[in-house]
């Protein structure tokens, strides 16, 4: 967090290129954010990382029974290094009832063509069950 954009820029784009390389298989041409949406990328999730997500250990699945009756898609890159394909597996497990769905060829951005389209197929999904 220092003041000085000399240090922070550099470190803040350090983040945003790692942040892409790992979301992503095949990280895309040109992607690298300019200086403020890098620092936003890197100080939003420094926070959020360094308060462990606002959660304590384990809460999603420990406190799972208020949403497992609802229908849910989860849509899972098989390459995804953020959430790795073993988190989706254990809440799959947990939401029987869920469709699952793992996309061969994804890592872990929304942006990334088969998670999109994985995403809009789930949307459809979900708008021809709730009528």
């Amino acid at each position: 967090d220092d003041p000085d954009p000399a240090v922070h820029l550099p470190a803040a784009r350090a983040w945003s290129r790692y942040e892409t390389g790992c979301s992503y298989l095949v990280p895309p041409a040109g992607v690298e954010d300019g200086a403020a949406g890098a620092l936003a990328l890197a100080r939003i999730e420094a926070h959020y990382f360094a308060r462990r997500m606002f959660l304590p250990e384990n809460h999603v699945l420990a406190n799972f029974g208020q949403v497992r009756a609802r229908p849910a898609t989860i849509v899972q890159g098989r390459y995804d290094m953020i959430c790795p394909a073993a988190t989706a597996d254990e809440l799959a497990r947990a939401w029987p009832d869920a469709r699952y769905v793992v996309v061969p060829d994804a890592g872990h951005s929304a942006m990334e063509p088969p998670i999109r389209s994985a995403l809009v197929e789930a949307t459809e999904a979900m708008k021809e069950h709730l009528g």
